[in-house]
């Protein structure tokens, strides 16, 4: 039997899961298909920031960041359970000199509309709670505001508009070839799991495959010789807690590179990210030794406690499909998006971009979609929200203490990490749920049995790593044993 679409989208990211949901809501015939499982390439190995992109206004990247950072506020406003406001520390002594940084920071200040988040202030880093903290030549900092995000969870969110609007989403289903006929695609998909065959038919197809576009351009409609990409590859490293206040750094390396230092699931530390050129086996993308070593090595110009590559707890690593706009530097590479339209065969390719400008980026590829579609509504996800977040931002303790009082039984960790994941879906996964008995098998890491059932009924879970570091970060929090009692439990269902 084969399906019919208006749109088929490949690439279950956060630009087709962002365009699906867009799409569907516009009241289009939407099928998205992802090879593996949402958000389980790079938009599961961001630095998990929605921001302007300070550092971008050095390239006059100035329509990008203005975007961005309108999009910063609409998207806390849509997702204010899964977004929150974090406060960046920019010490002054680096490469960059003090009227330089000054200069920026107040043109990223004003340059997007900025309601909600503080302004940047100067503060003293000789001061609690930042004292001691890094080495005794860093006195002074910048603190200005941007956004921290569930990366993959914000991913998922969007597949869910999308299903919620009539979308078919089909992890785990690769697709094999496309060939059109008389006006139409037909597509052929496979999958993964039981290698059966899917057939699609559609008006129009979106590439949306990160990564893989060149490679599913070749693939899947035989383009070989079409190469509209350049593959940067983004490390992050883990460790023990480094510091006890709330606030993220910025910190300035060399040839004009930064990392951000970040407070990570309560108990961690995230460091990154890298900037390399890719070109290796897409299917096996890793950290490397360098990376951790130059990671490492950053930060410790500007803490006053070393670490070491030993003390990494985890480590991820992703690959931005980026523009090839022939920048010598991989640093330097626009990450602005691209969106290629072969209007005659009807074939839209979705190039680069940020996670934080996704949203932006669904809507310009619904507007180029327009001439296929005249009947198609407009624009109408800017003041909506996502799945969960159906509150003002400034109302989210109220949510969260009506959430605390209807499950009184639950320890205060679990009750935070459930309402950060879910909003107000909390009570949906928990329906019915009276006392700590009726959640079920306890996993560990404050999972239970009940969560389990919810994410493999609603949100496409497959397996334990799907649950583990996508759907949360558990991963971090659960032991060798337990993970292993639960990727168990899988097998057995």
């Amino acid at each position: 039997m084969t399906e019919a679409a208006d749109i088929f989208i490949i690439g279950g990211g956060i630009n087709g899961c962002g365009i699906a949901a867009d799409a569907a809501g516009r009241g289009l015939k939407v099928i998205l298909a992802e090879q593996n499982d949402l958000a389980s390439g790079t938009s599961s190995a961001s630095t998990k920031l929605i921001h302007g992109g300070l550092r971008y206004l050095e390239y006059f990247e100035f329509r990008l960041v203005h975007e961005a950072l309108t999009e910063r506020e609409v998207l806390l406003n849509a997702a204010p359970h899964i977004i929150k406001p974090m406060r960046f520390l920019l010490p002054q002594k680096g490469l960059r000199p003090a009227w330089f940084l000054r200069l920026g920071l107040f043109i990223y200040d004003h340059l997007g509309g900025r309601k909600i988040l503080p302004p940047t202030k100067t503060v003293s880093l000789r001061n609690e709670p930042f004292s001691g903290v890094l080495e005794p030549g860093y006195n002074k900092a910048y603190e200005y505001s941007d956004c921290w995000v569930d990366d993959a969870r914000l991913v998922l969110l969007n597949a869910m508009v999308a299903r919620d609007h009539g979308a078919e989403v089909l992890t785990r289903h690769k697709c094999v070839n496309a060939v059109r006929e008389d006006g139409l695609w037909h597509v052929r998909l496979q999958d993964q799991f039981n290698n059966q065959e899917k057939l699609i038919k559609a008006k129009v197809i979106v590439n949306a495959a990160g990564p893989w576009v060149d490679q599913v351009l070749s693939d899947v409609f035989l383009h070989h010789d079409r190469k509209m990409i350049r593959l940067v590859k983004g490390s992050h490293i883990i460790i023990k807690k480094l510091y006890d206040h709330d606030r993220a750094y910025v910190f300035q390396g060399k040839q004009g590179r930064i990392i951000f230092v970040i407070p990570y699931q309560k108990n961690f530390t995230l460091i990154g990210t890298t900037d390399q050129d890719f070109k290796g086996d897409l299917s096996d993308i890793h950290i490397d030794q360098s990376e951790i070593e130059y990671l490492c090595e950053l930060a410790n110009d500007y803490f006053q406690k070393d670490i070491s590559p030993e003390d990494v707890i985890s480590h991820y690593a992703g690959v931005r499909p980026l523009y090839d706009d022939g920048a010598s530097k991989a640093q330097a590479a626009t990450r602005d998006f691209v969106l290629n339209l072969d209007k005659k065969n009807a074939l839209l390719n979705i190039i680069g971009g940020k996670i934080t400008t996704y949203r932006a980026l669904a809507e310009k590829s619904l507007d180029q979609l327009k001439h296929f579609f005249p009947d198609m509504p407009g624009h109408w996800t800017a003041g909506s929200a996502l799945p969960g977040g159906d509150f003002k931002f400034a109302d989210y303790d109220q949510k969260y203490q009506k959430f605390c009082v209807d499950y009184p039984f639950l320890k205060p960790e679990m009750a935070a990490r459930l309402f950060r994941s879910y909003g107000t879906l909390v009570w949906t996964v928990l329906d019915n749920v009276k006392s700590v008995e009726d959640l079920g098998q306890y996993f560990g890491g404050s999972l239970y049995e009940k969560e389990v059932d919810y994410l493999i009924r609603s949100e496409w879970v497959k397996t334990a790593d799907d649950l583990l570091w996508r759907r949360s970060k558990l991963g971090l929090h659960m032991s060798d044993k337990e993970i292993k009692s639960l990727k168990n439990w899988f097998k057995e269902i």
